[in-house]
C-alpha cells in the first residue's frame, strides 16, 4: 500500500485558496481542513447567542461577528471561523488584510458530536494563546447545556456550567446577561442530526 504524501500550505497559500473557494476551510499549521456545514440547531443557537449579544452591546465599543468571520492565532499558525466572537475596541487585523482579526475578547462555539473534543481542548489551547482573549463559551446543541471559561489573573480561568433554562448566563467579557431558555429559543432536540 502507497501512502499518500500530506501537502503543507503556506498562510498565503491558504489566504489564497480561500478567498477563491465557495466552502469554507480552516487552516491549521500548513493542513486546510474543509468546515462541515451546521444543523438546524446549531444555527439557531448561534444566531439567538449572536443577536442577544448584538443588541446589547449596540452603541457600545464591542463588535458582533457570527460564523462567517476568520480569526488569525498566530502562535498556533491557524485560521479558524468561530460561531460567535466579540472584539472590543478597534479591529486588528492581520498584516495586509482586511478580511481576517486578530483581536478577539469573547468566543462561543456550539458543539458537534464531530468537533466537540476539538473545541474544548486544542481549539480552546490555541484560543488562550491570543492576548486579548477573556472568554470561552461552549454551547451544546443536542441538550440544554452551557459551558463558561472566564480568564482570571495568573492564566487561570474560572469554569461555570448551566443547565436550567430560567437561569442567565452572566457574561464576564462584555456587559450581557441571556437566560439559557433564549440562547435554546426554536431549538428542538429530538430533531435528527
Amino acid at each position: 500500500m502507497q501512502l499518500q504524501e500530506q501537502r503543507y500550505y503556506s498562510p498565503e497559500e491558504y489566504l489564497e485558496l480561500e478567498v477563491n473557494s465557495e466552502e469554507r476551510h480552516e487552516y491549521i499549521d500548513g493542513q486546510i481542513i474543509l468546515m462541515a456545514g451546521g444543523t438546524p440547531n446549531h444555527n439557531q443557537i448561534a444566531l439567538n447567542f449572536s443577536s442577544t449579544l448584538n443588541f446589547a452591546l449596540k452603541r457600545q465599543p464591542y463588535r458582533v461577528f457570527v460564523a462567517d468571520q476568520r480569526l488569525w492565532i498566530p502562535n498556533k499558525r491557524i485560521h479558524t471561523y468561530p460561531d460567535v466572537m466579540v472584539v472590543a475596541g478597534e479591529l486588528q487585523f492581520t498584516e495586509e488584510r482586511r478580511d481576517t482579526i486578530t483581536n478577539s475578547v469573547m468566543i462561543a462555539e456550539v458543539l458537534s458530536k464531530s468537533t466537540k473534543s476539538y473545541d474544548r481542548d486544542e481549539k480552546f489551547a490555541a484560543y488562550r494563546t491570543i492576548p486579548t482573549f477573556q472568554e470561552y463559551i461552549l454551547i451544546d446543541q443536542y441538550t440544554m447545556h452551557v459551558e463558561q471559561y472566564c480568564k482570571a489573573d495568573n492564566n487561570k480561568w474560572i469554569f461555570s456550567e448551566y443547565e436550567d433554562g430560567d437561569i442567565s448566563l452572566s457574561l464576564a467579557s462584555v456587559p450581557c446577561q441571556i437566560l439559557l431558555a433564549d440562547i435554546y429559543d426554536k431549538v428542538d432536540f429530538n430533531a435528527e442530526e
